[in-house]
């Protein structure tokens, strides 16, 4: 039986990288709400608001590609490269075609975009940077699908790269666009919305050429290129990736309609938000690559048939994510003021957000444990039981628990976000439950 020790080696072995390609992701978001929150207040509080509104579309495209690991996983254990590729080539096809689904769903969102019940003054901000960050959504779909891919071949420092790459570009660009440097027109948030865009695209480009060209994938090369698309297959994949996908849209969801409550609230509580959520990006991303590590090595466990290593990996991941939990917070208490005084020098914007850091500080261990044991729901594809655990708690719990302590109860912002830790306590409760549930039988000590 593996060690912990040994466990510990391999999952960081596996997860610092996508740890690592994480932290591009947060120093993209720590930009675009810098540059953008020293530009102007109205222009944070939109971008703010569309941000919430697509995170739910960039999470559930994200949770879609999720369905790959467990499949290219397993295959890439019994070394049955053909068959990997034969299905990496229908999983592209699949989140291709969910990616332009999405895109119909939220274009057609965007004629109905005032009666979110958002500040009148924010709307000619938010229309065109919408439309923007609606053009990118395809591109998010694909690349997601071809990091899932490299990564279940345990190849994580591919991602890695070309996300800190692009991400590079995205900040460069960020600030000659939104501030009208080198010659560039003063865009605003418009300029933000440019520059995600065009990272976007060109991060899928070069994964692209990377899969076709690099030595490393030849085995499952000839497959996915000469092999036919299978309706059959297709639709065994979205059967796995569609419970995963509502799972992460429906936590998502949660903060998404957080963030219309704030709205209803004012524009200096929106902005706030918009701090305190990228703020939060801190602990959220290394989380998940942690829970993404778990899920892979699960798979590959799974795909061995070694099924009393699948409790013991996981609770290897859980360990590594409590001292995460643990850093992170200290990091959020002590340093709260510099954090809160990166994004923003309005003051009123600073004071309303630094009411949140203590309901963030709470939700940390919740957030940890979900991502920890959903993941490795994931990886032995369980993903049914993942959805409805998520609608309990996300939806029946989590967003009228945020509208009660909110509104009726009147905590405004600090009530909608401590309805967020209710939110994700109780997912972490449930799905430690059903993991328990469903590996009673392969107990380890």
């Amino acid at each position: 039986m593996t060690s912990y020790a040994q466990h510990y080696r391999s999952t960081l072995k596996l997860g610092v990288p996508l740890c690592i390609g994480q932290i591009g992701v947060i120093l993209v978001g720590f930009a675009d709400t810098l540059m953008v929150g020293h530009y102007g207040t109205n222009d944070l509080a939109s971008v703010s608001f569309v941000n919430n509104l697509f995170n739910l579309v960039i999470i559930g495209l994200l949770g879609f590609s999720y369905g790959i690991t467990p499949i290219i996983g397993a295959l890439f254990a019994r070394q049955k490269y053909d068959e990997a590729g034969a299905a990496f080539r229908n999983a592209l096809i699949a989140n291709a075609l969910f990616g332009i689904l999405l895109t119909v769903v939220m274009g057609c969102a965007y004629f109905f975009i005032d009666r979110f019940g958002q500040p009148d003054e924010l709307l000619p901000i938010i229309r065109p940077y919408y439309l923007v960050i609606l053009a990118s959504i395809v591109f998010v779909a694909l690349f997601n699908a071809m990091r899932q891919f490299a990564d279940s071949l345990l190849r994580p420092s591919v991602g890695m790269w070309i996300l800190i790459s692009g991400n590079a570009v995205n900040i460069v660009f960020n600030y000659l666009l939104i501030y009208g440097k080198c010659g560039m027109p003063e865009l605003g948030a418009l300029g933000a919305g440019i520059s995600t865009l065009g990272s976007r695209v060109l991060m899928t480009v070069v994964f692209a050429v990377v899969l076709l060209r690099g030595q490393a994938y030849a085995p499952m090369r000839k497959a996915f290129l000469h092999t036919h698309e299978s309706v059959g297959e297709m639709l065994s994949i979205t059967r796995t990736s569609m419970p995963i996908s509502l799972q992460m849209a429906m936590e998502t969801g949660t903060f998404t309609f957080g963030g219309v409550m704030m709205g209803w609230l004012g524009t200096v509580e929106l902005a706030s938000y918009q701090v305190i959520l990228t703020i939060s990006t801190l602990g959220f991303m290394f989380y998940y690559s942690i829970g993404a590590a778990v899920a892979i090595r699960v798979s590959n466990y799974v795909g061995r048939g070694n099924q009393a290593e699948v409790r013991r990996s996981t609770w290897a991941g859980y360990h590594i994510l409590l001292a995460m939990v643990v850093a992170v917070s200290f990091l959020l208490y002590f340093a709260k003021e510099p954090l809160v005084g990166i994004f923003t020098d309005d003051s009123i914007v600073a004071a309303s957000a630094m009411a949140l850091i203590l309901p963030l500080i709470i939700y940390q261990c919740g957030d940890a444990t979900q991502i920890c044991f959903a993941n490795a729901l994931r990886g032995t594809g369980q993903s049914m039981s993942m959805m409805w655990i998520a609608f309990v708690s996300y939806i029946l719990v989590g967003i009228p628990s945020g509208w009660l302590l909110g509104f009726p109860l009147g905590l405004r912002d600090v009530g909608i976000f401590y309805a967020f830790s209710i939110a994700l306590f109780v997912g972490g409760a449930l799905f430690l439950w059903q993991f328990l549930r469903a590996t009673r039988k392969h107990q380890c000590h």
